[in-house]
């Protein structure tokens, strides 16, 4: 069976056993602050477990896209060295949320398998949960007898905690589960050892494919676990070791998922991949290692742009970027590639997968343009890195490089460590393992102490689980405390988290802000809702005090000044979407938003740079239809399939339900949950206030509207008249124009002085230097200008080797200091000019860095240059 029948086999299995099939949810999560990505196929239907929603099917089938790099599951290092371990992963599960439970799942997952896929029943094995004393829960003896009917009794095996006892996090639902492993060992190996004994051994060939878990319990705070009110199933199959499986292989890599990326990864780089009887740690292994690292990472990477999670340095951003460069760094020293390529593989993936994905094939053009900048700038870092390490090593006495050294190029240049113990190998040396781990457990201790936060169990007021929002149409409500919880971290300190019955308060989404406001009791007492964020479909509003009576009614009041002003804003958006698809193209689409009270940002799919006649035709466009004053035309829980057929945007990388709302202003349609004004009219106006580049193919729009943008009239105003009352005249842009003409008249005849000047002192400078060990010297003020000291010191660096320059000047009652030195010290003796610079800046109460090869430093003790440059010699190497 090839992967696609595969696919469809246990979708139309599942289907016919009345389950409802539903696509996979974008794997990049926007409301559940616990995780990064979907890590399990569970997760999109946590609000299902938690009881915060109820499904519109107890009975729903899928196949997840899922990413384990962080957290709790993390499989990133082990991604490469065996054949079974992936970042992105296809789960194939199927649920029941309080309809069916053991008997039903462990019958049904029998009959697929054996019935269906034709796997024979004698290879298989199961676990059933032993118990635990700790947690007081008894052995699963009803799985067990479920079982034992189906399979002898010999091959259904006891299963500690760890591999038995499922849990999404530290709280929350949990329960046993049964896991269902394939021994495809040849018969020979089965003879030596009985399959039993390497179950849950990470052997690769006796593997794990499907795991079913029984929730019936809810891990509290404390560690305790209380029975659940209903219970559910949640069971999920590795769909490409069931692929190994099926299609008679012994790795994932040998299956139809990978094979053609791994050919495409072949032709490319002309390495080849060996499929058996490799020797450990050989050349061909390490090829094999890399080829299996690229193959698995492409398509985390692709997938994770596809849903809108670009690459960059924090939060879920960084964990794709390292992916990627994980794939880079093994390229570059195992398959020898200098230039990019996996941005190439791409359109392999996209046809290979984007029949089940379709995003893949949409975004393609995009995901490569990604790619392509990630690993140019990549492969930038570690030929600089590889410089920096080259006199790192020359300036190593003895046989070991110091953690500290191989620390920093790690975390300042971004030098994978993997590759400094490689190249310190092939030169004899030893890394300081422990030294460097040291320096990253610290850095480590240090982002764990700023992000770490307890949170409280839910402490239950009323029984309400179903929460209603109102906030379409009223700004205040009469509410009740349904339940609430403490939660505590070094950043916000102490506070909490309040749910109400009914809420008028926006919870951020969708690029738009949470709404803010405040509580009333009948007293007149106030508590001030600092903000409002959903998590697993709830709407929580934060406060810093509980309010007194918990149990009375609260008058609950949203800010109204600020939701306004945000609707503006958010409106403005769908406007400007509209703009840019007319005046730039259709293939624009959004990629991101955020929609404050001050401002928006929008950030679209783009090939260039925006022009003035762009920017000005997009500004025309939308005020246009606010001075049309088109008003709001909003339909709720209308079908998906009616919104889209009538032409509205849906984004990518968003989770879409059954029914949707769809927002129109005129010729505007896009579904969306955000807030709006109820007529363009009440925007006023629209102004962009800057455009950028955010990765390849990607723009960025800032813009304001309605008070904003009248404060920024008023402070243009401001400034147009200082400026006519500075220039004296009515006229300024005559007089700004005159004045520019005679400031190049005069440029110019004070560049040809300083070139004169320079030519001077260069020649000076040059009858100056001094050698000392080799290097060609110099220390001294000179009074030129910062640009005019860089000149002189590359025009001596073009001419001498060997150069260390240190420059001091003075300039309107600041002291400066410029370093040079060329780039063969640099290599072989570990000089840093950026550092000199730096230490250098206390003799003038300054600072300053830069580059190995040049560095600048300011301070404001001119008095104190001397005592710099005589400071100088003690960074010359000995």
């Amino acid at each position: 069976m090839t992967s696609q029948e595969i696919r469809a086999t246990f979708l139309q299995f599942f289907k016919d056993k009345k389950h409802s099939i539903v696509p996979s949810a974008p794997m990049v999560l926007k409301d559940d602050p616990t995780l990064m990505f979907v890590n399990s196929g569970m997760a999109p239907f946590k609000e299902y477990f938690l009881g915060n929603a109820q499904p519109k099917n107890t009975r729903i089938a899928d196949s997840q896209k899922c990413l384990r790099v962080s957290g709790k599951h993390n499989d990133l290092e082990e991604v490469g060295y065996d054949t079974y371990h992936h970042t992105l992963f296809e789960m194939l599960g199927n649920w029941s949320f309080g309809d069916y439970f053991k008997k039903e799942a462990i019958a049904w997952a029998w009959e697929l398998l054996v019935d269906v896929y034709k796997i024979d029943k004698n290879i298989l094995y199961v676990t059933v949960f032993e118990g635990d004393e700790a947690d007081g829960i008894p052995m699963d003896q009803e799985a067990y007898n479920f079982w034992k009917d189906l399979i002898p009794e010999d091959r259904i095996l006891m299963g500690r905690k760890k591999d038995n006892f499922w849990e999404m996090g530290d709280q929350g639902p949990c329960g046993p589960c049964s896991e269902i492993h394939v021994d495809i060992r040849p018969e020979a190996e089965k003879a030596k050892i009985p399959g039993k004994e390497l179950v849950n051994m990470d052997h690769p060939q006796v593997v794990e494919i499907w795991n079913l878990v029984f929730m019936q319990y809810n891990r509290k705070a404390n560690g305790t676990l209380e029975a659940l009110p209903n219970k559910h199933i949640d069971t999920g199959m590795g769909f490409e070791r069931l692929c190994m499986v099926l299609q008679g292989v012994t790795s994932n890599y040998d299956t139809d998922v990978f094979t053609p990326i791994i050919r495409e990864i072949e032709t490319i780089t002309n390495k080849k991949y060996q499929h058996t009887d490799v020797k450990s740690n050989s050349e061909q292994e390490k090829v094999n290692i890399a080829i299996r690292v690229i193959s698995d990472h492409v398509r985390a990477v692709a997938f994770s742009i596809a849903d809108g999670q670009l690459p960059s340095n924090t939060g879920a951003g960084y964990v794709i970027r390292r992916i990627l460069r994980r794939a880079i760094r093994y390229s570059f020293t195992f398959l020898n590639q200098k230039e990019p390529f996996i941005y190439r593989l791409v359109d392999v993936l996209s046809k290979t997968m984007g029949l089940a994905f379709p995003e893949l094939k949409s975004q393609r053009q995009l995901i490569e343009n990604v790619v392509k900048e990630e690993e140019a700038s990549f492969l930038r870092t570690l030929e600089q890195g590889l410089l920096l390490l080259d006199g790192v090593i020359k300036n190593t006495t003895g046989d070991t490089v110091s953690g500290e050294k191989a620390f920093e190029l790690y975390d300042t240049y971004g030098f994978p460590i993997d590759l400094t113990a490689l190249i310190l190998s092939e030169q004899g040396l030893k890394l300081d393992e422990k030294g460097f781990n040291a320096h990253l457990e610290k850095q480590k201790n240090r982002s764990r102490a700023a992000s770490e936060m307890t949170t409280a169990d839910w402490t239950v007021l009323v029984d309400d689980a179903v929460q209603e929002f109102i906030g379409y149409d009223a700004l205040e409500a009469k509410v009740k405390i349904t339940r609430y919880r403490k939660v505590t971290s070094k950043k916000d300190g102490a506070m909490y988290q309040l749910v109400f019955n009914i809420t008028p308060f926006y919870a951020e989404g969708g690029g738009q802000v949470g709404d803010k406001g405040y509580l009333e009791d009948a007293n007149g007492n106030i508590i001030y809702i600092l903000d409002t964020k959903k998590e697993n479909n709830v709407t929580i509003h934060f406060v810093k005090d509980l309010p007194e009576n918990m149990t009375h009614y609260f008058q609950a009041v949203v800010d109204a000044q600020q939701r306004y002003r945000t609707e503006c804003n958010h409106t403005a958006t769908h406007l400007l979407h509209q703009a840019l698809r007319e005046v730039l193209g259709p293939h624009v689409e959004q990629k991101g938003s955020a929609v404050h009270s001050k401002y928006l940002r929008f950030d679209f799919s783009h090939f260039s740079k925006l022009t003035t006649e762009n920017i000005r035709d997009i500004e025309i466009f939308v005020n246009a239809r606010i001075t049309s004053k088109i008003p709001l035309q909003e339909q709720r829980n209308v079908p998906i399939d009616k919104a889209l057929e009538e032409g509205a945007l849906a984004l990518f990388g968003e989770k879409y339900g059954d029914t949707v709302r769809m927002v129109r202003f005129g010729q505007s349609v896009e579904l969306c949950g955000g807030t709006h004004v109820k007529n363009t009219g009440d925007i006023w106006f629209f102004k962009i206030i800057s455009e950028g580049a955010v990765a390849a193919g990607i723009r960025r729009i800032e813009a304001i509207t309605n008070d904003a943008l009248k404060d920024y009239f008023i402070e243009i105003n401001r400034a147009f008249i200082d400026m006519k009352s500075l220039l004296n005249t009515s006229k300024p842009i005559q007089a700004i124009q005159n004045l520019q003409e005679e400031n190049n008249s005069l440029r110019k005849q004070v560049d040809t002085l300083l070139q004169d000047k320079a030519k001077h002192l260069k020649g000076h400078l040059e009858q100056a230097l001094t050698t000392i060990n080799g290097m060609q010297f110099l220390a001294t003020t000179v009074d030129l200008d910062a640009a005019g000291i860089k000149d002189v010191c590359f025009e001596l660096g073009n001419k001498y080797q060997n150069l260390f320059l240190v420059f001091g000047s003075e300039n309107n009652g600041k002291a400066f200091l410029s370093c040079y030195i060329s780039k063969e010290l640099v290599a072989s003796h570990g000089l840093h000019a950026g550092k000199i610079v730096k230490e250098l800046g206390a003799h003038i109460q300054g600072g300053g860095g830069g580059q190995p090869f040049f560095a600048t430093a300011g301070g404001k003790n001119p008095a104190g240059l001397n005592k710099a440059l005589e400071a100088v010699k003690a960074f010359l190497p000995k």
